[in-house]
């Protein structure tokens, strides 16, 4: 029995949207230019943008360096061809990779002075 939905002529743009709108949501957080907020962003904001960060310290002349977690680390195996060709398989080979962090330097006014990525 066929359903009215998938013969119908609206389920494709539909779909395509609802991709769009996936694609459009991953970048969210990571197409941001960290460059032109410095001095116009405040620890305050990114907070309320990022979440509470995973790490900060408060430096002795007032200013703060936080870290947020982007992506975090994952290890996998990846199977080798074996000399007898991809059916034969050797023990498989195990890679890192790291987590993604982003480090936001606040001056003792709260604006963002410096930014980079860190991975560990």
């Amino acid at each position: 029995m066929k359903t009215a939905v998938a013969n119908s002529p609206l389920c494709f743009p539909l779909m395509a949207g609802f991709c769009l709108v996936l694609g459009l949501t991953g970048c969210a957080t990571q197409c941001v230019d960290w460059a032109a907020r410095v001095g116009h962003y405040t620890y305050v904001q990114a907070v309320a943008d990022l979440g509470v960060p995973e790490n900060q310290d408060k430096l002795a002349d007032g200013a703060r360096v936080a870290d947020w977690l982007v992506n975090r680390g994952y290890t996998y195996a990846e199977a080798s061809p074996g000399p007898d060709g991809p059916f034969f398989r050797t023990s498989p080979r195990t890679n890192t990779a790291p987590s993604q962090y982003l480090r936001l330097t606040f001056g003792p006014d709260g604006q963002l002075t410096t930014w980079k990525k860190l991975y560990r």
